[in-house]
C-alpha cells in the first residue's frame, strides 16, 4: 500500500498494538523460565533458591531422552512427507485454472478448519482398521496432514513470484522436466519450501492430541510426556523442558525470518 493511503501515525499505532499483543501472548509463557531454575522440589512462588538441577535431571533422564527421540523421529518423518506432498500440491494448484485451483486449495487447507480432536479420532478409527495404531507410521501420516497446509501456502507464495519464462527457456534448451525443476525452479523456491518444512516440523513437534490417540506408551512424544508429567506433578523438571522448547521455538522463528528475507532477495533479483 502506498504511503498516500496510510493515515498519519497509523504505523506507530500499529507497532504499539502489535507489541501489546505480543506481550499478551508471550509473557505468560515466559513464567516457566524462572520456575525452571528453582531449587525446590515443587512448582511454587516465591522460589526457595536458584539451581540448574532440573536441567541436568531432564537431560540425564532416559525417559525424557526417549521422548525427545520419538518427537524427532515423528517430526522428521512428518516433515518429509508433508514437504513432498505440499510441493507437489502447490505445483498442481499453480497449474490449474483460478477457479479449480481455489477449490483444491480450500480442500488442502481443511486441516486448518477441522478441530484437532476430530482429526485424531478419525485417524484412530481408520488406522484401527489398517493396523496402524500404536505405530510411528500412523502418527507421521496424521502429523503430515496437519503440516501440509503450511507447505502448500509457503510454496504457493514462492511460485507466485516465480518467472515461468525460466522454465520455458530450460525446456526449450532440451532439459527434461525433472532437470529443469532441480536446476532452475527448486533453487528459486527453496526458501519457501524450507519455510513450509520448518512450520510442518514445529506443528508435529508440539502436537499432543493426535499423539495421545495413535501412539503406544513407548512412543510418547516430548509434549505428550510433559502433559503426563504435569498430571503426575513431577515438579519443576517439566518447566525445565518447557524452557528448552521455548528456545527451540525461538530458533524456528529466527529460521523462518532468515528464509523469508532470502526469498525476498531472490524475488528482487528476478
Amino acid at each position: 500500500m502506498s504511503d498516500l493511503y496510510v493515515l498519519p501515525g497509523s504505523r506507530g499505532a500499529f507497532r504499539v498494538y502489535a507489541g501489546i499483543v505480543l506481550c499478551f501472548l508471550v509473557v505468560p509463557a515466559l513464567i516457566v523460565v524462572p520456575v525452571s531454575l528453582s531449587s525446590g522440589s515443587i512448582i511454587a512462588f516465591p522460589l526457595p533458591g536458584l539451581s540448574g538441577h532440573w536441567y541436568a535431571e531432564a537431560l540425564g533422564s532416559t525417559a525424557w531422552r526417549q521422548a525427545l527421540a520419538n518427537s524427532l523421529i515423528i517430526g522428521s518423518g512428518a516433515t518429509a512427507l508433508a514437504t513432498l506432498l505440499g510441493v507437489s500440491g502447490a505445483f498442481g494448484i499453480d497449474r490449474l485454472s483460478p477457479r479449480s485451483g481455489a477449490m483444491v486449495a480450500i480442500v488442502t487447507l481443511l486441516p486448518f478448519l477441522i478441530p484437532v480432536v476430530l482429526i485424531a479420532l478419525g485417524g484412530y478409527l481408520a488406522f484401527a482398521l489398517l493396523g496402524l495404531n500404536n505405530s510411528y507410521l500412523g502418527v507421521v501420516i496424521l502429523h503430515a496432514v496437519m503440516g501440509l497446509p503450511f507447505v502448500v501456502i509457503s510454496v504457493g507464495a514462492s511460485l507466485r513470484g516465480f518467472d515461468r519464462n525460466l522454465w520455458r527457456a530450460a525446456s526449450g534448451l532440451g532439459a527434461p522436466p525433472s532437470v529443469a525443476f532441480r536446476r532452475i525452479v527448486l533453487p528459486l523456491i527453496l526458501p519457501g519450501v524450507l519455510t513450509g518444512a520448518v512450520f510442518a516440523f514445529a506443528i508435529s513437534f508440539d502436537e499432543v492430541v493426535v499423539a495421545s490417540f495413535v501412539t503406544s506408551p513407548t512412543q510418547r512424544t516430548l509434549p505428550l510426556y510433559m502433559f503426563a508429567g504435569i498430571k503426575e506433578n513431577t515438579g519443576p523438571i517439566v518447566t525445565a523442558v518447557a524452557t528448552l522448547l521455548l528456545l527451540l521455538a525461538g530458533c524456528f522463528l529466527v529460521s523462518v525470518e532468515i528464509l523469508q528475507r532470502r526469498s525476498a532477495r531472490l524475488r528482487s533479483k528476478e
